[in-house]
C-alpha cells in the first residue's frame, strides 16, 4: 500500500456539490493499493499511521501521534499512487491493484483506523472527488509498505 498524509487543519471531499466526508485537523490521507496488499497490509499501515509522531507538542516539536491531539483522518482511495510514468507522457495504472481488491482493502484501512479510535471520514470508492484541504505546515509524508 502507498498512502500520502498530509497533516491537516479541515479538509473536506465532495462529489459535484455533495460534501461526502470532512473533518477538522488531522491527516487526510490518499491511500493507493498495489496488487500484493492484504488486510495484514491494511492493518499494520492503519497502525503506523496512527503512532507517526508529526503533530507538534508544546514546545513546537513534532513528537506527538494522532491519536495524541485527537485528531482525525480523512481516507480517500487514490489508485493514481501507482502510476508508471517510466515510459512515454501517459501514465500507466497496471501497478494498482483491481477494483474489486482495492476497494475492500480501502475499507479495511478506514475501518482498521476507526479501530484504533481514530474518527474517519472517508471518500466514495471510484468516485471522481474533489478533494480540499488545508495543509497544516506544510507537512507532508510518504508511506509505502514495501519499503518495511
Amino acid at each position: 500500500m502507498r498512502a500520502l498524509l498530509q497533516r491537516t487543519s479541515g479538509a473536506r471531499v465532495r462529489i459535484g456539490e455533495e460534501v461526502v466526508g470532512e473533518i477538522g485537523g488531522g491527516l487526510v490521507v490518499l491511500l493507493g493499493v498495489g496488487p500484493d496488499d492484504d488486510e495484514a497490509t491494511a492493518d499494520a499501515l492503519a497502525r503506523r499511521v496512527t503512532e507517526l509522531r508529526i503533530f507538534d507538542d508544546a514546545a513546537g516539536k513534532t513528537n506527538l501521534a494522532l491519536l495524541d491531539v485527537g485528531g482525525e483522518a480523512l481516507v480517500v482511495s487514490q489508485f493514481t499512487l501507482y502510476a508508471d510514468t517510466r515510459r512515454g507522457r501517459r501514465p500507466g495504472f497496471t501497478g494498482a491493484a483491481p477494483p474489486e481488491v482495492a476497494e475492500r482493502l480501502y475499507l479495511r484501512f478506514a475501518a482498521a483506523l476507526r479501530g484504533l479510535g481514530v474518527p474517519v471520514a472517508t471518500g466514495r470508492f471510484g468516485a471522481v472527488m474533489a478533494v480540499e484541504l488545508t495543509n497544516d505546515g506544510p507537512f507532508t509524508i510518504w508511506l509505502d509498505t514495501e519499503d518495511r
